[in-house]
């Protein structure tokens, strides 16, 4: 497996990395603990070093998953985990990310990883009731008692990010992108990652499933999967995004690839700090995903993929009006 570095950091990864959220929470299925600590282990035998979880993931559980998993190969892999939300009777119950509530998430996940030390610590949504200078202060001192390496934020604006940056510097973003969610590319986050030196941590690489070419308008979606509450999800939505997909289908067809190939090599394609993190319950989606690695996408390929890309509207937002909220303050 390829390495990268996420940005100026010296923070060096594999170049896909693995989302672990999806083993047992969001998707409506639960793969059973013993299947996902072996499915995570078969991942770091196929030179996966960058694994992604979160205290919410559960809540809680994901995290003493991971930590199970990569116990007796701590020192081979980087692990990133996320503080930032409000629990009440254990759910999810708003954002919270008062220093007083960063220091005790950082704890709890430090015990259920079971490490010393977390490798990369995002802010999971921007809290607008806590001055991101109290945050970026908060895991600045995390890092200088050792309890932290480096800091990060998912899905904030460019200016949280330059603020956040002067007090802390920041290692990585982590944000929604794809060939058909293309925000970090038009609200400055790309450039700003490129100007202070910041890695693009890439969640949801293949659309949260659609762009493998294995969903369509006759999808059912289990009870409990997050996707039923997203736009783009809708019958019809789907019936009319299909357009993306023929486009992914027609390219793999030519490079001897699968559309989720396409989509993964598209994404590294367009910066050498940006490593995606797709998820999967299946062994052999996982080493799809990681062959997508070695397809190369020539400037022809891309600029080709750029122009009929551009063709095609995107029907749906990705998240509803509520969640779109919490995205890019």
């Amino acid at each position: 497996m390829q390495k990268r570095v996420l940005g100026t950091s010296g923070l060096e990864v594999s170049a896909i990395g693995f989302g672990c959220m999806g083993l047992n929470f969001g998707y409506g299925s639960e793969l059973g603990r013993e299947e996902s600590v072996a499915l995570i282990r078969q991942a770091v035998e196929r030179g996966v070093t960058f694994f992604d979880t979160a205290e919410v993931y559960g809540p809680y559980t994901n995290e003493a998953i991971v930590g199970e998993a990569l116990a007796p190969i701590r020192d081979q892999v980087v692990i990133a985990t996320k503080f930032g939300f409000r629990f009440e009777d254990g759910k999810q119950a708003g954002l919270d990310s008062r220093p007083e509530t960063i220091r005790a998430a950082v704890e709890g996940s430090l015990k259920r990883l079971g490490v010393e030390v977390i490798d990369l610590l995002y802010q999971h949504r921007v809290d607008p009731n806590v001055p991101i200078e109290d945050v970026a202060g908060a895991v600045k001192d995390l890092i200088v008692e050792g309890k932290v390496k480096h800091f990060g934020l998912s899905e904030p604006g460019t200016q949280t990010v330059r603020r956040a940056h002067a007090v802390q510097p920041v290692t990585a973003l982590q944000n929604e992108y794809s060939l058909w969610t293309r925000g970090p590319e038009s609200n400055g986050i790309l450039e700003a990652c490129e100007e202070l030196g910041i890695g693009l941590v890439a969640y949801s690489p293949l659309g949260k499933g659609f762009l493998t070419g294995a969903m369509g308008k006759d999808t059912a979606l289990a009870e409990g999967d997050f996707r039923k509450i997203l736009p783009r999800f809708t019958p019809d939505a789907m019936e009319k995004n299909q357009a993306l997909v023929d486009l992914l289908k027609r390219i793999a067809v030519e490079k001897r690839a699968t559309p989720a190939q396409i989509a993964l090599a598209w994404l590294l394609a367009q910066k050498p700090w940006i490593v995606p993190i797709p998820g999967t319950t299946k062994l052999h989606r996982l080493e799809e995903n990681l062959a997508a690695a070695k397809v190369e996408l020539t400037a022809t390929d891309r600029a080709e993929i750029q122009r009929a890309a551009a063709e095609i509207q995107v029907e749906g937002e990705r998240y509803p009006a509520q969640l779109l909220a919490t995205v890019g303050r």
